[in-house]
């Protein structure tokens, strides 16, 4: 079916709507509304896309988004390396760190297994996670996938993988709502639930 748009706005809208979360009406929102923007504007927001691309990277360690070879956290000689905390993605590790609670490093993921969508561990860094272990000295990983299904999945994944090494693998505790994501997870109860952390049960 032809469009209705020019090909430079309809371009804009097919590109918008491959983002996460964005719908063609959205996508037809948002082009709209930077059409409608003065050109310093779109130029800034154009600046900083392009910026961000070209000077931020993944961590050599963890797999944060980091704009040197280690990120802020793993360059922390601060940081208790005993404790490791997993998580999906980097948005986490930010919710993470507002709690407060937790002083040890991180390691994501970049992803959870889904069997459905064809993502299983060798798509995601666990081969990464378990080469750190033992050079840093790892004596706790702390499971911080989403409380969905695909997050106990890999959380169980985990679990079985790291338990024979001698690693305790613990799991936040409930307070966390089922189904929810970590990064929309107010201060208070991800706080609470990475203080009363729990085993993994195999």
């Amino acid at each position: 079916m032809a469009s209705n748009y020019t090909k430079p706005v309809q371009a804009l809208i097919d590109e918008l709507g491959k983002l996460p979360g964005i719908g063609p009406k959205s996508a037809q929102r948002i082009a709209f509304h930077l059409l409608k923007l003065p050109a310093d504007d779109a130029n800034r927001l154009a600046d900083a896309i392009t910026r961000a691309k070209a000077t931020v990277r993944f961590c050599e360690r963890c797999f944060n988004i980091a704009e040197d070879a280690l990120c802020h956290i793993c360059a922390d000689p601060q940081r208790d390396s005993t404790v490791l905390c997993v998580v999906e993605e980097s948005r986490d590790i930010v919710a993470v760190e507002k709690t407060g609670e937790f002083r040890g490093r991180y390691h994501v993921l970049l992803g959870a297994m889904s069997p459905l969508e064809g993502i299983g561990p060798e798509q995601l860094k666990i081969r990464e996670l378990v080469a750190r272990l033992g050079p840093e000295g790892v004596e706790e990983v702390i499971v911080c996938t989403n409380p969905n299904t695909e997050g106990e999945v890999t959380a169980m994944y985990l679990a079985r993988m790291l338990k024979p090494i001698g690693i305790r693998v613990t799991r936040l505790a409930s307070g966390l709502p089922v189904g929810g994501d970590l990064e929309y997870a107010d201060e208070l109860t991800l706080g609470r639930a990475l203080e009363g952390r729990r085993s993994i049960d195999t």
